[in-house]
């Protein structure tokens, strides 16, 4: 367990250390983890052609991801509101005019992604002997660059620890996405601790798949995927609505992607008010993905 969680962790420290203004080296960064993600996506959808009984996975993969979303999503929405009426957050956004099919179809790409893995690998059976091994070093190369993009986002630990409504939110969602882990793992007759790793992608679809697959197999990281995804999907309608009269509540929805794929609607919709919270909540949530999911994977391992 020790050396599996120091092989992950090793690289995001290291790659946290490094530090650079260089705005070109960074875009590049953001491409190379772009290109990164998609190639992973590619090799889990051909671990899921290789699985045995591939057929009988299938609805496997949809209860366990119905299970998990609808738990997950009804603890957060529980909790949520009340942020809003403790610590109520002004807006001042306008009318959205964002192009959500747009913005959702790029979500969408990476489903397309796994099941291209999918096709091929049913395809061409018996040559993928390699992926696992191939996963998990591209994983070790990932993880790397994603240190790097967080010591860089921009946040200062001064930024970070002031943003009350940012911490708060995020706080919530990690511990009642665990609460909903916790109950689907005991619904799905699973360990409590991969109920816990499962609760722990808080929206960050594309990592939170990688790992878990990674830890407890292809049908659970396709289901950890499309769980993650569906948060971010509905985010991008419940935004614009909830906005208005619940920020928090909206913020906290969208999960890790609020510090990027979901922060134009936000600030659009809510006003630049909503943008430190959205970014210090997305950025603590980003940083407890890897580390949640390895350490209760580790105690399952």
């Amino acid at each position: 367990m020790l050396s599996g969680l120091l092989f992950i962790f090793l690289p995001l420290v290291v790659g946290y250390l490094i530090s650079t203004s260089n705005q070109s080296l960074l875009g590049l960064l953001n491409k190379l983890c772009s290109h990164t993600v998609l190639f992973i996506l590619f090799l889990m959808g051909l671990s899921i052609a290789d699985m045995e009984g591939l057929g009988a996975n299938v609805q496997n993969i949809l209860t366990v991801t119905a299970t998990f979303f609808i738990a997950i999503s009804l603890c957060n929405l529980m909790a949520l509101p009340f942020i809003d009426k403790v610590m109520p957050l002004k807006v001042e956004g306008k009318q959205n005019k964002l192009p959500l099919l747009q913005m959702a179809s790029e979500s969408l790409k990476l489903v397309f992604i796994v099941a291209l893995g999918v096709i091929v690998g049913l395809l061409l059976p018996g040559y993928w002997a390699w992926v696992h091994t191939a996963s998990e070093w591209t994983l070790f190369v990932l993880l790397f660059f994603i240190g790097i993009q967080l010591r860089n986002s921009g946040l200062t630990l001064k930024e970070i620890l002031i943003n009350k409504q940012g911490i708060t939110i995020a706080a919530v969602i990690v511990i009642t996405s665990w609460i909903g882990g916790m109950i689907a793992a005991t619904l799905l007759d699973l360990p409590l601790m991969q109920g816990l790793a499962m609760g722990s992608g808080f929206g960050w679809y594309s990592l939170t798949g990688i790992l878990i697959s990674d830890s407890f197999g292809p049908m659970y990281g396709s289901a950890s995927l499309i769980i993650e995804l569906l948060r971010e999907l509905l985010a991008l309608i419940f935004i614009p609505v909830l906005i208005k009269s619940r920020p928090c509540t909206a913020i906290g929805f969208a999960g890790a992607t609020a510090m990027d794929f979901t922060l134009p609607i936000i600030q659009t919709t809510g006003g630049i008010r909503c943008v430190p919270v959205a970014i210090v909540s997305g950025f603590l949530l980003s940083l407890l993905v890897p580390v949640c999911i390895l350490a209760f994977a580790g105690f399952v391992g």
